[in-house]
């Protein structure tokens, strides 16, 4: 009896061990992320930008089950634009599970600053520019890293020297100033009327500014679409 009850303990003990040797562990999970960033810090320093990372170390103790698929991680939020995404590790097999990684992640590249002080209104030229080391993902609204974005854009509002370009600090120069004579172009598909008339609002390309026509003295609502003119649907 008591070497039946040895052989059953022992059996028990081993199922039970075999069991939880084949779970998904705390370190399998942190070396997933571990990977998954690290191809990240790789893809990104091919276009010039440096990728520091740490991630926090699930509970050793943790125990999920067993994944019979390669662990699946991605990031939670956009790490170009919070140095604290988190991760989202996740198993797509036979029993599916997920949780959430938190991590730290900076990326430090060139972005685009102000090389002097800019007024409101001021439209930018390359002499306006300058390029500086920083964290990217760190800026709020996101850093602008190519002068193309830049040059010929007006200023929303000053600022000082040094300033991180965002979009929000961006205004596009309008195509159509108050009085213009405009073209306006009334289309239905491949079919379009084009008519004279005069511009009563500024506009940049793609916004909604208010034109008369000539012809009939008629007020319209118009999108811009290129410098002297605009749309309306037929």
């Amino acid at each position: 009896m008591r070497i039946t009850n040895f052989v059953t303990a022992l059996l028990m003990s081993t199922i039970a061990g075999t069991a939880m040797a084949s779970n998904t562990t705390a370190e399998q999970i942190y070396s997933a992320a571990q990977q998954f960033l690290e191809a990240f810090a790789e893809e990104q320093a091919q276009e010039g930008f440096s990728v520091a990372h740490n991630t926090g170390k699930p509970d050793a103790r943790l125990s999920l089950a067993t994944c019979n698929s390669p662990l699946a991680v991605s990031f939670s939020g956009d790490p170009w634009k919070t140095t604290q995404p988190s991760l989202l590790v996740s198993c797509e097999g036979d029993r599916p599970w997920r949780m959430f990684l938190p991590v730290s992640v900076t990326i430090t590249g060139d972005a685009m600053v102000a090389a002097r002080t800019l007024g409101r209104g001021e439209r930018l030229t390359d002499s306006a520019l300058r390029t500086d080391s920083v964290v990217v993902n760190s800026v709020r609204r996101g850093a602008i890293t190519s002068a193309d974005q830049l040059v010929g854009m007006e200023m929303r509002r000053g600022v000082n020297a040094g300033t991180v370009f965002t979009p929000d600090l961006l205004l596009s120069p309008a195509a159509i100033e108050r009085g213009d004579h405009v073209i306006i172009s009334a289309r239905s598909g491949n079919f379009s009327v084009d008519s004279r008339g005069k511009a009563l609002a500024s506009g940049g390309i793609g916004e909604q500014v208010l034109v008369e026509n000539l012809s009939s003295s008629r007020t319209v609502r118009a999108r811009v679409t290129a410098p002297g003119r605009v749309e309306i649907p037929m």
